[in-house]
């Protein structure tokens, strides 16, 4: 089976835990304000590789990933994810810790089969809450986040291990209003040992130029590690909350 890769990291240390061999798979139904890879929106794009290519190119280095593992991100994974399980499943053969950095925007009931399969080789996702509130989800990223709630109460009754990721945008994200409701929604799960707060920055931009697309957020000031810091705490004190 083969499948659309925009690049590959060899030696990633910020998609998952130790150093991680990081595939970034091509193709993403969502369209975010802030995406700094609109490179990898285009599905049928990209590189083609066998998931069996990648596993060999990745055991070259094997003794380097001794405390990491393998991380699907992209674009979004799951767009691929007959591909994605395979090669899911030739990194579990191996012993390979497996990490899945995701939206979980195409999960629903009736792709629930292919979700089940691909959890058996899956060992940690990294979920990406893009905003709290499903209107705003929706002017940031073109959906609703019904979609990625009902993949983070999936993820808890299969007691898989998760990561909460959340990109701080100002005006948009960073509001102590919907930072206390993620809290509020994390409190409730088991099965989140972790939560990245990401600041906002500008980064892509030039790739935008280079693709002749305006950049939506123009103007819009980077953050810093400080203002993800603060935004940590509000969300942690609606956790600890009674």
């Amino acid at each position: 089976m083969k499948g659309y890769v925009h690049s590959i990291e060899s030696f990633g240390t910020v998609d998952g835990p130790g150093v991680r061999f990081v595939v970034f798979f091509q193709g993403c139904p969502m369209r975010c304000l802030y995406c700094h890879n609109p490179d990898t929106w285009v599905t049928h794009a990209g590189t083609e590789y066998e998931a069996q290519e990648l596993i060999d190119r990745m055991v070259r280095n094997l003794p380097f990933y001794e405390t990491g593992g393998i991380t699907a991100t992209g674009g979004e994974p799951l767009m691929q994810i007959d591909f994605l399980t395979e090669l899911f499943k030739l990194a579990k053969a191996r012993g390979i810790h497996t990490a899945l950095d995701t939206s979980g925007i195409t999960f629903n009931k009736e792709n629930q089969a292919n979700f089940d399969k691909l959890m058996e080789y899956c060992d940690l996702i990294m979920l990406d809450i893009k905003h709290i509130d499903k209107n705003e989800h929706k002017k940031l990223t073109g959906f609703s986040n019904e979609s990625v709630l009902n993949f983070l109460e999936y993820l808890e009754k299969k007691e898989k291990r998760v990561w909460i990721r959340h990109v701080i945008v100002p005006d948009i994200t960073y509001k102590d209003e919907y930072l206390l409701r993620l809290g509020g929604l994390i409190k409730n799960y088991g099965c989140i040992d972790k939560i990245d707060v990401l600041p906002y920055h500008t980064l892509g931009v030039s790739k935008y130029e280079g693709l002749g697309i305006e950049y939506p957020l123009n103007g819009v000031p980077q953050l810093t590690k400080s203002d993800a810091q603060k935004a940590l705490e509000v969300i942690n004190s609606a956790i600890h909350s009674k």
